[in-house]
């Protein structure tokens, strides 16, 4: 018996699909407060998942998706690092 291993599915906050985590970005907020991208999947904090797509992202920003999902304003640089990261995955 082969047994499938099932895969997490997660919402992206922008579009609100849920696709398999593999293929959504996570940003995270951590304990200090950073917002950052996490590459890994599996840093210690608060995340929200994006689609690997600008237009994605930016949606999110402007509903203040992400927002929401981090409990936390993010400020313009954080907004620009998040957008500059994702054009660099």
């Amino acid at each position: 018996m082969n047994k499938q291993k099932k895969v997490p599915l997660r919402k992206c906050v922008g579009c609100f699909e849920s696709k398999p985590k593999n293929e959504l970005t996570r940003i995270v907020k951590n304990k200090e407060q950073e917002v950052f991208i996490d590459e890994t999947g599996k840093a210690n904090g608060r995340g929200a998942y994006v689609c690997k797509d600008i237009k994605c992202l930016n949606k999110a920003i402007k509903s203040k998706a992400i927002a929401k999902a981090l409990g936390k304003d993010l400020s313009e640089e954080a907004i620009e690092s998040l957008r500059q990261s994702l054009s660099d995955l």
